[in-house]
């Protein structure tokens, strides 16, 4: 017999975003939780390490390229861009350390 995944990447990213603006106002606590959920929804701990920091590398990557568009002057756009570079990754430490729990919490 073959054995079935039990969740994916996609559905624990979904839950980890979900639950992360539902609880945005619990600083440390919210991701925290929105990470053990998404680690559980992903179905184990690859999945949850993948599901919790590709949204923050897309983000960031986003946030750069258009602070960069929108200020027509690259300097500008490359500073904006870390800034948020570094709040989107600063949010990530309780998510990642929730999925990694989470993943592990999987039967």
């Amino acid at each position: 017999m073959t054995e079935q995944k039990k969740g994916s990447i996609i559905a624990g990213l979904f839950w980890m975003l979900i639950i992360s603006i539902l609880l945005f106002w619990i600083p440390s606590i919210g991701p925290l939780i929105a990470g053990i959920v998404g680690g559980k929804k992903s179905g184990g701990v690859g999945n949850a390490i993948i599901a919790a920091l590709l949204p923050a590398i897309l983000l960031g990557g986003l946030l750069f390229l258009f602070g960069s568009a929108l200020t027509g002057a690259p300097l500008i756009g490359f500073v904006a861009g870390a800034g948020a570079f570094v709040l989107v990754v600063s949010n990530v430490g309780p998510l990642l350390i929730g999925a990694v729990i989470g993943g592990l919490l999987t039967d």
